[in-house]
Formats: structure tokens, sequence, C-alpha cells
């Protein structure tokens, strides 16, 4: 295990949604406890240099490409020739979350690829007759479409929220593909079928959001006030982070996309059993539900102000039997790691290049 304090200072913290023992109660009553394992230590590769959060506004023109069943808008930085890196956002989150790790990682030689997931900024459906389907596999094969698409037969894939579930998707559906992974908050694998066990009122909280969301009313909602609700989120998810209104309107943008709504609830009602996937999804879902073990490197982090449910790290320990690490970053960091600390995510991924 590691630790890794951010020296940059926070303003006076905002009181926490939820605390912490209710975000450890909803993880033991969705069966992610588990014995307790000795974290292995990692060997640092190169420091990646010191950035201040926020130095960064935006990327490069950003680039559009048919892939799969998408036209994927994503930025790209970094040499083309150079080793691919795939930087994953959630929700409600964009590219702006990577938007000072990119050049970062660029800096270091590494061809970075930041796409828009299905439902969020430029990245379209090709047909109208597509199910808004948020899938776990169904995002996963986005990702490996797009590789296809851009001709990366492996890259290291890093992300948080959807984007750390989706690495740990990619790496125990297609190990082939990832070199390695960096995943915010561990292995976040699960099915409807494991997320059907009641929790009591404290865990509960944890997920009010998920419960609004399968009522048509909370759809209403969500549409109506679609800014207001994810600024909401982001404060709770990272209640010492001190954005500004600027920096959460870049993001806000990307909630335009005319999908965002269907793919959003479709996400939240699907992993709850109250919404129906496709069938060609069926094989693939059915392995995830067997909560296979990752077995190429990763390192997965937390922020030590979290307000979001996340499980405790030993929880899921016994999920990566590769070469691995776990870093707590302090300092007041929240959901969104890549955007409040971004040297330390960057560094985590060059540390786990290092270990293939």
């Amino acid at each position: 295990m590691s630790t890794i304090a951010i020296d940059e200072p926070f303003d006076q913290p905002r009181r926490r949604f939820l605390g912490s023992a209710a975000m450890t109660m909803a993880a033991a009553q969705l069966g992610l406890i588990g014995a307790a394992s000795t974290l292995s230590s990692s060997v640092r590769a190169a420091s990646v240099p010191p950035v201040k959060r926020g130095t960064n506004t935006s990327f490069g023109p950003l680039k559009q490409i048919d892939a799969g069943l998408l036209n994927v808008g994503y930025a790209e930085a970094g040499p083309a020739d150079g080793p691919a890196v795939i930087l994953l956002h959630g929700w409600p989150y964009d590219i702006y979350s990577f938007v000072d790790v990119a050049p970062l990682l660029a800096s270091e030689g590494y061809r970075v690829i930041v796409p828009y997931l299905r439902g969020y900024g430029t990245t379209r459906f090709l047909s109208s007759e597509t199910m808004r389907n948020a899938q776990q596999s169904a995002v996963g094969l986005d990702i490996i479409a797009l590789m296809d698409a851009l001709k990366i037969q492996k890259a290291t894939i890093a992300g948080f929220d959807w984007g750390a579930r989706t690495a740990d998707v990619m790496a125990v559906l297609w190990p082939e593909r990832c070199k390695a992974i960096v995943s915010v908050s561990g292995y976040l694998i699960s099915s409807p079928a494991g997320n059907q066990t009641p929790l009591p009122p404290q865990g509960a909280s944890a997920f009010w959001y998920q419960y609004y969301f399968a009522t048509e009313v909370g759809k209403a909602g969500y549409a109506k006030y679609l800014a207001e609700f994810n600024k909401f989120i982001w404060h709770q998810a990272s209640p010492k982070w001190n954005f500004d209104d600027a920096t959460y309107n870049r993001t806000a943008a990307s909630f335009n996309n005319p999908d965002h709504v269907d793919i959003v609830m479709h996400d939240y009602r699907w992993r709850l059993g109250l919404a129906d996937g496709e069938r060609k999804y069926d094989d693939l879902e059915k392995r995830l539900a067997a909560l296979p073990v990752v077995t190429v490197p990763a390192i997965t982090m937390e922020g030590d102000s979290n307000g979001a449910a996340h499980p405790p790290s030993t929880a899921y320990r016994n999920k990566f039997s590769g070469k691995y690490d776990y870093r707590l970053i302090t300092g007041g960091v929240g959901h969104n790691i890549p955007q409040e600390a971004p040297q330390a995510f960057a560094q985590a991924i060059v540390d786990v290049d290092s270990f293939s």
C-alpha cells in the first residue's frame, strides 16, 4: 500500500452527505467485504512532473471516429507511435476529468486517448434503432471497438466511476487487449442478481440517486434539473474539492447529449434489475456475474475524502492476482481523482506500465 499526500490546500471542507460508516455498510451488504490481504508495494518508474490541478482548461481539437455502434468523440494527445493509454470517465463527469492528466502522460511519450462514453459529449449512436443500453459489457465493447478503429492492439486502461468499472470489465473479458489497468475504488464489476440484497437504511442512503432514478418522476426530475442535479453529485462525491463554476460548466455541456438521460437511467435501472439488457450481451454478462479475477497488472486508488459509496481496499484485494498496488491519496481528495489529483493519477499510470 502507498499513501500519497496532495500538498495543494483545500478550502474549508463541506459537510459530507454520507458518513464512512454508511459507505462501508453498503459495501458489506453488497458482498464486497472480503478477507484482508497483504498489499504489495511497487517500485516507482520515472516521476511525473508536478502540476497544479486546473492548470489546463482545454484539449486540442476533438476528433470523431466511427467505432462499433457509435461515432465516438475523443481527445488525443502525445505521439501517435507511443504506448497507448485510454482514459475513461464516469457519471456525472466527462473527458475534462483528464484535462491535466493527458498532457502529463503525453510529455512522458504516451499516446493518450480520452473518449466520451455513450451518452456524453459529441459521441453519438450511428443508428436511431440501437437500444440506449448502458450495460457494463456494452460499454466495455465500445472501448474495444474504439481500439479497433484506432488500430490499437493493446493499451493501458485507466478510469474512475463508470470508467473504472469498464477498465475492470475489459481486463477480465479481454485481457489480451489490456496491458494494465488503473481503477479508482478497485473492483466494480457487479450483476443485477448480485444487487438484490436489501440494505439497512444507513447503507441504502448511499444509493439514494439510484432509487430516485428507478421512478419515472426521477427520470423527469433528472432531465429537468440536469445541471443542478449533477453539480449536487459533484459536491457530495468530493466534499472538499472547491471547484469553480467554470470547471463544472465545461463538463456540464457534455450532458446535453440527446441520449444522456436515457443512458444514465438504463445504467442504474439495469444494475437493480429494473431494466432489461440485450440478449446479445448475455454470455458476457454471465461471465461477469461470476466476478472473475483481474490477472493483468493493476493499481487501485482511493481518495481520503471520497463521498461516494465505495468498498474498503481489503474488500477487493483478492480480485487482483497479477502485479498490484493500492494507493490512498490524502489531502482532501474525493471521488474524481484524476481531476483533483492529476499528478498522482498520471503517476499511477506510468508506474503500472512498468509492472508489465
